[in-house]
């Protein structure tokens, strides 16, 4: 049981007030790793075991929707280079590319490790994980399986780029992924993705490649509009893919066939801060009624940031999301990004996935930036980080 909360946020409004569902004076029992009950903290039932909350909010746990944590090396004098406004001859992708290869299957494991725990120390409960930066059959299988201790939520991601040695021969890249390469990865991945922007693959090659995977069984994600207008988000709409992630720029018809369809739009807005590029109009998407969600994105070049409450905090003073929009679209939007109905909610028969706040309300995930805020994470029905020592009896 954890007891003592302020302020509960659920996420069913049917349980409390307003779209987070908030309960006040809460307590929440944990059975076997659901939720068996929630309501005052006086009306509680006997447990075994007790986590007091001293008065902190509580809400369901991070779900990250998209990340890359499978690589080696880093590009941090890429990120120096681009702050300072000077050009640099690096080759982006490419270089994390040939350092991903070359790494051992133990280096990638202990770099996604840590990344993956660094994330839960910041309430993620749930992340998907993609591969991407090994673009042969063989390291793209191997990404998946170093992933597949992580988490459920695996993505084939071998559409990232053309590698150098396609260069010139992108549609026999194209060939390879939507063939040879998605047979071998399928059995490890849950989802597929593809990036539909220029430079990377257009549409026709997109769809090539999603609609193999569709048959394959798989899920579909695409990254979309990031660079600019692109057919990348209706291409995700058309093919109901769950996720259409970054939509940076986008048309009103982009925007219209979202709100139309099911497919989530996922917001990055550790990308944009990490290249200085414009943050998507977030309030837009809202008032038209398209569904948001909010992940870190984190990757070696473009956004290397496991953290969650930095993006609500971007998303609410750039992306014009409210407090409220920001961690709903940071749970249970993430939560309809992969298509979960057990998480991203704290509600009867839901996941006992919970963080709890060293704050009054989640207002303060914006309120203080920067503030390392979380107290408690629970993942399970069991605590899996904390800070200190909590109350238990």
């Amino acid at each position: 049981m954890v007891d003592g909360i302020a302020l509960l946020v659920t996420n069913d409004p049917g349980l409390g007030d307003g779209p987070l569902g908030i309960v006040r004076d809460a307590a929440v029992v944990c059975d076997k790793g659901w939720i068996s009950w929630i309501g005052p903290s006086k009306a509680a039932p006997p447990a075994d075991r007790r986590l007091a909350a001293g008065d902190r909010c509580v809400l369901p746990g991070f779900v990250d929707s998209h990340s890359h944590l499978i690589f080696a090396g880093d590009r941090a004098e890429e990120f120096a280079a681009r702050m300072a406004g000077r050009p640099h001859a690096a080759g982006g992708i490419a270089t994390t590319v040939a350092a991903t290869r070359a790494a051992s299957d133990d280096a990638l494991s202990a770099r996604a490790v840590s990344l993956a725990d660094e994330a839960l120390r910041s309430g993620t409960t749930t992340i998907e994980v993609k591969s991407g930066y090994g673009l042969t059959v063989a390291d793209e299988v191997r990404s998946l399986r170093v992933a597949a201790p992580l988490t459920d939520e695996t993505t084939f991601l071998g559409a990232h780029l053309v590698p150098p040695e396609f260069a010139d021969r992108p549609d026999e890249y194209v060939d390879l992924v939507a063939g040879e390469m998605l047979d071998a990865c399928a059995p490890h991945a849950r989802w597929a993705d593809v990036f539909c922007e220029r430079g990377a693959f257009d549409s026709d090659q997109a769809r090539t490649v999603l609609e193999a995977a569709r048959d394959h069984g798989l899920g579909l994600r695409v990254h979309a509009n990031q660079l600019g207008h692109g057919p990348g988000v209706r291409l995700a709409v058309e093919l109901d893919a769950a996720s259409a992630d970054h939509c940076t720029h986008l048309s009103d018809r982009d925007v219209d066939a979202l709100a139309a369809g099911s497919t989530v739009a996922t917001l990055l807005p550790g990308a944009e801060f990490s290249t200085r590029s414009p943050y998507p109009d977030g309030r837009r998407l809202i008032d038209a009624g398209v569904t948001v969600a909010l992940a870190s994105d984190c990757n070696p070049g473009s956004s290397y940031t496991t953290n969650l409450p930095l993006c609500i905090a971007l998303a609410v003073r750039e992306m014009g999301l409210t407090p409220e929009e920001a961690v709903w679209s940071a749970t249970a939007g993430g939560a309809q990004a992969l298509r979960r109905g057990d998480i991203g909610r704290l509600s009867i028969g839901s996941r006992a996935d919970a963080v709890v706040l060293d704050a009054p309300t989640y207002v303060y995930l914006a309120y203080r930036p920067g503030v390392p805020m979380v107290y408690a994470v629970l993942c399970g029905g069991e605590i899996v980080s904390r800070r200190g020592r909590p109350e238990n009896s």
